[in-house]
């Protein structure tokens, strides 16, 4: 494996868009860090975004090598706990968001509670 540091976002997406990228772990609009993992040619890469500690490029030196890079990422960042997380869904929302405002609005008939 090797490593290199580096400084911009946009090295790093310049990087990714000419590659195909066959893993995405993290999200930096809810954590600090994101990891991809993509193929470009012959060669495996991880390509780490991050907003509180460097950035940096591997470059793994056989499929092996990056499946277990790959794996060990999932671990660290929980990824499973991502795949089981509910999903927001837009219909269900107003579905729900309809029902409570009927809910509200219902007038009927309370004569008899009284």
């Amino acid at each position: 494996m090797e490593e290199i540091e580096i400084l911009s976002w946009l090295t790093l997406d310049a990087i990714k868009n000419t590659s195909e990228v066959l893993e995405t772990i993290g999200d930096l609009q809810i954590g600090h860090c994101k990891y991809i993992f993509c193929k470009v040619e012959d060669d495996y890469l991880e390509l780490f975004y991050s907003d509180s500690v460097s950035n940096y490029l591997r470059r793994y030196e056989s499929k092996e090598e990056f499946e277990t890079a790959l794996e060990k990422r999932k671990e660290e960042e929980g990824e499973g706990f991502v795949k089981n997380s509910p999903v927001f869904e837009e219909d269900s929302f107003r579905d729900e968001a309809k029902e409570e405002e009927e809910e509200e609005y219902d007038i009927g008939d309370d004569s008899e509670k009284f």
